[in-house]
């Protein structure tokens, strides 16, 4: 995670002003990062990013009279905020053999990623009770190269450990509306959304919810991937983001739809947010820019399906229209044998982590999208929809995660060259634009040690 940048050092430390808006000609910050193409919540410019104990202390202009301990140039390279991605399996304890923290958390900074929501399944036990979340701070403490924060699940006999499981800190609960694939972390009923709905809407918490209703899903009929797209009709996600959205009118509590990969579902989702609904929806980078036609191994299996390409050009509609508002990985790896087989047997989970910022602005500036519109829908979204009031914006107080991103630098996936556990990724052999040069958390490049810090919602 090097870059070529022209760094020079400073004679000495003359502290920070009390308003870390405005740039003071003498002040000397602890690092100052310099780009012509720097995107800030109001668009790309240039600038310079003046960091300070490990935060953003203040942005200026780019050729600004300010100085740092550090300095560095990047001149055309892009800066941008460090990503924040969601929805991430990391799988840990319990079936570290599949992923693990040391690194889902290296391939996160490899990609761009300085902070992730990790999923309360499939790690065992599922993170559904506060000793289940202290079992996986305890494990994930030690080794995490970037930020991590928690997702709680909500399952079926449950409900009484929502509450304190919000306590504690998660940043929501996920449930499912369809078997999860795991034995632990079963669906929960129409009754049991419900309950979920309203005991978590009582204090004012999040539910996030893998909207395919079990009603409409089958057993493939062959090992195809035809059939196996079959067995998951769009009907079914339009289904049971129809239903989650009238329990959440009627319980009042805030809802997110996952990985939204048939278009038809969306509906349900605008009408909501015409009516001042709290309700959001994601995608991942392997819906808007892969097609049923591609599917050629089982790396492309995954839960909703990869469908096709008319299907895809409408998530990009609703993204440029904002009522999808994030783009996530649901990065969800598992041991290579797992993959083996047929798209009947094989394990639903497509591996992304590393590679999601190249994959959506490959696509996105084909399309004529801009680099500020992907840290909208890779920072900006995924922040805002935990909460995550330091993180995915360039501006003074916000924590000095950041990111130099060469835009035109292009490469070929290779996947022994990524730092997930398994070199398993549909993305094998593609030609992708867009190079990560170095990541910085809180001002550090991220390097060979863990120094990424464990999250709790609500902290400041």
């Amino acid at each position: 995670m090097s870059t070529r940048c022209q760094k020079k050092g400073r004679a000495r430390r003359e502290g920070r002003r009390d308003d870390p808006e405005e740039v003071p000609v003498s002040s000397e910050y602890d690092l100052v990062i310099r780009s012509r193409r720097a995107v800030l919540p109001e668009g790309e410019t240039a600038a310079a990013v003046a960091v300070q104990e490990g935060r953003i202390a203040a942005v200026g202009p780019y050729g600004g009279a300010v100085s740092g301990r550090e300095e560095i140039d990047l001149g055309d390279t892009a800066l941008l905020p460090g990503l924040v991605d969601t929805h991430v399996h990391v799988n840990e304890p319990g079936r570290t053999e599949w992923e693990g923290f040391a690194t889902a958390t290296r391939a996160a900074a490899a990609g761009g990623v300085t902070t992730i929501i990790d999923m309360p399944l499939n790690s065992i036990p599922p993170t559904v009770d506060v000793a289940a979340l202290e079992t996986k701070r305890a494990v994930a403490a030690p080794q995490v190269f970037v930020d991590v924060g928690f997702w709680g699940g909500a399952i079926p006999g449950n409900l009484p450990n929502l509450r304190p499981l919000h306590a504690a800190g998660v940043y929501g609960f996920k449930c499912f509306m369809s078997p999860s694939g795991v034995d632990e972390f079963p669906p929960l009923s129409h009754m049991g959304l419900h309950e979920a709905m309203t005991e978590i809407a009582s204090f004012g918490g999040l539910l996030i919810v893998h909207a395919e209703d079990a009603a409409y899903l089958e057993e493939p009929a062959s090992g195809a991937y035809r059939d196996f797209l079959l067995s998951r009709p769009p009907v079914g996600e339009f289904a049971a983001v129809r239903r989650a959205v009238k329990y959440a009118a009627e319980t009042g509590v805030r809802l997110h739809i996952l990985h939204v990969s048939a278009a038809d579902a969306l509906a349900a989702v605008a009408r909501a947010q015409a009516q001042g609904l709290p309700v959001t929806a994601e995608t991942c980078p392997h819906y808007l820019t892969l097609t049923d036609s591609e599917a050629s191994s089982t790396a492309y299996k995954c839960c909703p399906p990869i469908r096709d390409e008319a299907n895809r050009d409408e998530l990009w509609k609703a993204l440029a229209s904002g009522v999808i508002g994030c783009v996530v990985s649901d990065h969800s790896p598992c041991e290579p044998a797992l993959k083996e087989g047929d798209f009947a047997t094989a394990w639903g989970g497509v591996s992304s982590l590393q590679l999601g910022l190249p994959v959506v602005w490959t696509a996105a500036r084909e399309r004529g999208h801009s680099l500020a519109d992907v840290v909208s829908w890779m920072a900006y979204g995924p922040a805002e929809l935990a909460g995550l009031t330091r993180k995915g914006r360039i501006e003074a107080g916000r924590d000095a995660d950041l990111v130099a991103f060469d835009p035109d630098a292009g490469f070929v996936v290779d996947p022994s060259a990524l730092n997930h556990r398994h070199p398993v990724t549909p993305y094998a052999g593609r030609a992708l634009t867009g190079v990560v040069r170095t990541t910085w958390l809180r001002g550090e490049p991220v390097g060979d040690r863990p120094a990424g810090r464990l999250l709790t919602r609500g902290e400041v």
